[in-house]
């Protein structure tokens, strides 16, 4: 982050300043913050400003000291009555205290008026039900062929990750790609006012959080709010027209076009997209190949790619990323050269790993939602065809968020897994349970589909039964904790010893909490 004395920071948030007896207001006020702005004690660093926040189980105080060993110089904190116990050491630190205790305002507010002083930067926005932080992944890489580029690995895609990662960026910044998620209307325009987006994304419109919008007509009404803050196209000056980037294979994507005021970009296979994938080929391992085909003052332009991504959802999101990098000005040329050079950068999505025993573990276990779901098990039944007496395993948890349609999709998926013939069903959890029986009374028969407890369970199971050459998935949404499954799978294999040291539990939901060094702070 760009340097902030503490006097502008209280001044931002509606805060007051105090600190360690006998040093004068003034002294406080000009005190800067050179570091990162944390909410994670463990993420302190040199010149750090620790956002204490009060937690159900543990309040973010707690760790203050813990940030302070790391490095940081500034605390933004509550008042006491918003915490589970005052705040002993109060008055011994350099803190800017929030009036009316509401620091997910106070950052929001901090980053607002910190990216104001960045008039440089230029800000991608991207939304979609699926493949938000793969894409994001993919921009970044393209951004920093041009300039420094804020894009984290992991999805900071909300209320509490959206501002932190805002607050990365300084003078140097020439772009920050920022991932924007909702679980209800007006969320991402509340996003668009921290970070005001030249450039908007929208990938998809899916399933995922039905149960909070109640339809996928509100769901859409929510990503279309993104490129309904662009900025209108046509100005003097075109480095600050607004651009649309709008999947031309999802209607209601498309659709969004009459929602924005800038410049229309649509990517996808259909025949008018103006950034478009040709002949695209799956391989046997799972990974796609195509032609970016697009137009510019030179006729149409033709460049092959092949991707390191596994699954040909795949497709969607690199074509997402070539349009947004060919609007930055790269060229065609060196936008597939990076594109096919990518690997994943955030963890447990589409991850392939090997164990010492030859089984291949996917591990899709960040998140889940009906139509990634789908996309996982697709690219499973490719990987196992090309692999002769190798069998499919899909090990499936249950995908939150989807309210009254949770059975009906649970089941649906549970079928389609019998459809693409996977050898192996195991579904793990309660909320889980209509996978197995949705395969059940597709046909699955001697014992194809199994319905588990817990992961501990399906570990166990898993283990007993997959051998050299088997490809094993594992995805579910994140609260269940299946990552650690995955994990458990190549350390027994590395190792021989059993279990390593995994801890099989997990938090709920994909995007950061607030955390202090020895626990979750919520």
């Amino acid at each position: 982050m760009s340097p902030h004395n503490l006097g502008w920071i209280a001044h931002t948030v509606g805060g007051t300043l105090s600190g360690p007896p006998g040093v004068p207001q003034d002294e406080l006020a000009g005190l800067e913050v050179t570091g990162p702005v944390v909410f994670d004690s463990r993420d302190a660093a040199p010149g750090a400003l620790f956002a204490a926040f009060p937690g159900a189980s543990a309040d973010g105080h707690e760790f203050v000291r813990d940030a302070l060993a790391r490095g940081a110089v500034a605390v933004l904190a509550a008042p006491d009555d918003a915490y589970r116990a005052p705040w002993a050491d109060r008055g011994t630190v350099a803190t800017v205290t929030v009036a009316d205790g509401d620091l997910l305002r106070a950052l929001s507010a901090l980053a607002r008026a910190h990216l104001a002083l960045l008039p440089r930067t230029t800000v991608i926005g991207l939304t979609g039900s699926a493949g938000k932080t793969t894409t994001k992944d993919l921009i970044g890489r393209l951004a920093r062929e041009l300039g420094p580029t804020v894009a984290p690995k992991g999805s900071f895609n909300n209320e509490l990750g959206f501002p932190i990662t805002a607050l990365r960026t300084d003078e140097d910044t020439r772009y920050l790609v920022a991932e924007m998620g909702a679980r209800g209307i007006g969320h991402i325009t509340h996003l668009t006012t921290i970070a005001p987006p030249r450039i908007g994304v929208v990938l998809n419109v899916g399933s995922a959080h039905l149960g909070e919008f109640g339809s996928v007509e509100a769901i859409a009404e929510a990503k279309g709010e993104l490129v309904a803050a662009v900025p209108e196209a046509g100005s003097c000056n075109p480095d600050r027209d607004g651009v649309a980037i709008l999947n031309a294979d999802d209607p209601r994507v498309r659709a969004m076009a009459a929602r924005t005021k800038g410049r229309v970009v649509l990517f996808g296979e259909a025949s008018d997209a103006a950034v478009r994938a040709e002949q695209v080929q799956i391989g046997p391992d799972g990974r796609a190949s195509f032609t970016l085909m697009y137009r510019d003052g030179d006729g149409p332009q033709r460049h092959p790619v092949t991707l390191r991504l596994v699954g040909e959802h795949q497709v969607a999101n690199a074509l997402a990323a070539a349009a947004t990098g060919l609007e930055l000005g790269l060229s065609g040329e060196t936008v597939a050269k990076v594109l096919s050079a990518a690997e994943p950068d955030s963890k447990w999505r589409m991850a392939i790993g090997e164990s010492a025993d030859g089984v291949t573990i996917v591990n899709d276990a960040y998140n889940a939602n009906p139509e990634s779901m789908r996309a996982a098990l697709k690219t499973l039944a490719t990987m196992t065809r090309s692999r002769p007496g190798a069998r499919s395993w899909a090990v499936l948890g249950p995908m939150a968020e989807l309210g009254a349609a949770a059975a009906v999709e649970h089941d649906a998926i549970g079928r389609l897994a019998v459809r693409l013939n996977i050898s192996q069903t195991v579904a793990v959890g309660v909320g889980a349970a209509a996978i197995h029986s949705g395969a059940s009374m597709e046909g699955s028969y001697d014992g194809e589909s199994v319905a588990v407890p817990d992961v501990d369970a399906a570990l166990a199971f898993v283990r007993s039964g997959a051998r050299p050459g088997d490809v094993v998935l594992v995805k579910a949404s994140r609260y269940i904790g299946l990552e650690s499954l995955a994990a458990a799978l190549l350390e027994r294999a590395a190792s021989g010893d059993g279990h390593g040291d995994f801890d099989l539990g997990a938090g709920d939901g994909g995007a950061p909490q607030a955390r202090g060094a020895g626990g979750d702070v919520r």
